[in-house]
């Protein structure tokens, strides 16, 4: 026989207790559920579960990426002196600029120090492909931070102007941090593609985030202790971040030997072109600077450049760790064109922003057109890690570096012109126009037979 038991509001039909058994008390919540059934413990959890994994799928390709064997450790050194790659030009120009009073001192000097770098780069690179990463990048790492020593000492004791281009020169020995990384990764995953892909899209992930918070980093040093604090801190952390990556000897790829020696990357088959395209787009991306910096200027914002522009890498950012997780189908000449066809779309967003005169609008254009660039990055070093010849890794991603710095050198220049001529607004046209060269460039890729196997 059943009784009418009554719990919380509900009137419900329970069993009769037992003559020798104590009744049992309801618990808070079963009012609320006796209408139906109980779901159970289990399908809540695995139904948790399921969700936590589906939230962190994303995010699953750089844990695996992350958990190979020695990889977090060469990688926090890495990242830590790849950090003052963006805080050095900065650094210069506002110590020199606050010290001496001379803006176009300041960008003499360190127009100087780039062009040094394009021509000592590929140099240090070679020397790294041949003997290994930790005999030759800690010592010229050691001749770059006394090069930075020395530029602050010179402005300091106000030497003559000679000894600022000299000291800021032998900088130019440092070593490319990022090439040398990408080579542990492709040496570490080779025999996975996908892995390789991940690692490259994190690796561009982390340059556009140094170069997007190294020059916050500088000006804040710079503007808050002493003008020349940007340079020094700089410099420890590249030592410091330097001997932790060459510390990590395990993971470190084998020296070229005679490979090292052999046939230059410049003429493999599609390099020409492929640095080419690089060079292009380095044009694309000093343009862009230079020409938002003077349309902020025109609306009295020039202390919100650094932000505004910082939206443009922080776009690559999201986008190339998206990239990562992505698996196309496409072979990597047919994505490179693409990408870049993308970029030269995205890049006339802040053109059109531009002609309406709203900085906001201008501000969300940068975070799109940034959008098309780590994964244009991305393709372009796969490209160049599969065509660089056997034991010439370094050297070859240096040369793509080069070729951008040299890009952007010109980019900038071109924009400056521009800009003094015809104005901020229609100089915008400028980053498109050097898209579409890129893109020519790119297309002989896909007709090249060294590349139809990648």
């Amino acid at each position: 026989m059943a009784l009418l038991t009554v719990t919380g509001t509900t009137l419900v039909a329970a069993p009769a207790p037992a003559p020798v058994a104590a009744p049992t008390a309801p618990s808070p919540a079963a009012g609320s559920r006796a209408a139906g059934p109980r779901r159970p413990r289990g399908a809540v959890r695995r139904a948790a579960a399921r969700f936590a994994a589906r939230a962190l799928r994303p995010v699953a390709p750089y844990r695996r990426l992350l958990a190979v064997p020695g990889a977090r450790a060469f990688t926090v050194g890495n990242l830590i002196a790849r950090l003052p790659m963006g805080m050095f030009g900065v650094s210069a120009v506002m110590m020199i600029a606050g010290q001496r009073g001379s803006y176009a001192l300041a960008g003499a000097v360190t127009a100087t120090g780039l062009a040094a770098t394009a021509l000592v780069g590929p140099w240090t690179a070679r020397l790294v492909d041949r003997y290994g990463q930790a005999r030759v990048a800690v010592p010229a790492t050691v001749v770059a931070v006394l090069g930075s020593l020395a530029l602050v000492l010179c402005v300091r004791t106000h030497a003559p102007d000679w000894t600022l281009f000299a000291a800021y020169a032998a900088t130019a020995t440092t070593p490319n941090i990022g090439g040398m990384s990408r080579a542990r990764w492709a040496h570490l995953l080779r025999a996975d593609a996908a892995a390789r892909h991940t690692a490259n899209s994190f690796e561009q992930a982390a340059d556009e985030l140094c170069f997007m918070l190294g020059p916050v980093l500088a000006a804040f040093l710079c503007g808050t202790l002493f003008p020349e604090a940007g340079t020094l801190v700089g410099a420890v952390l590249l030592l410091t971040g330097m001997a932790v990556f060459c510390a990590q000897r395990a993971t470190e790829p084998p020296v070229g030997g005679a490979a090292a020696r052999g046939a230059a990357p410049l003429r493999a088959p599609g390099m020409p072109s492929l640095l080419a395209m690089f060079l292009a787009m380095g044009a694309v991306f000093g343009s862009m600077e230079v020409v938002s910096i003077a349309f902020l200027d025109g609306h009295g914002l020039t202390s919100g450049a650094g932000p505004v522009l910082a939206l443009q890498a922080l776009g690559s950012c999201l986008a190339g760790l998206l990239y990562g997780t992505l698996r196309p189908a496409a072979a990597p000449r047919r994505r490179l064109v693409a990408c870049v066809a993308a970029m030269a779309v995205l890049m006339a967003l802040p053109l059109g922003a531009a002609a309406t005169g709203a900085v906001p609008l201008l501000a969300l254009a940068l975070l799109a057109a940034g959008m098309a660039t780590a994964p244009t990055m991305v393709t372009g070093m796969s490209l160049v890690q599969r065509l660089s010849p056997a034991g010439r890794l370094n050297e070859a991603m240096t040369l793509a570096v080069t070729a951008l710095l040299a890009g952007i050198s010109a980019g900038a220049a071109t924009a400056g012109t521009a800009v003094d001529h015809l104005g901020a607004v229609p100089a915008y046209a400028l980053p498109p126009a050097a898209a579409l060269t890129a893109l020519v460039l790119a297309l002989p890729q896909l007709r090249d037979r060294a590349t139809h196997s990648a």
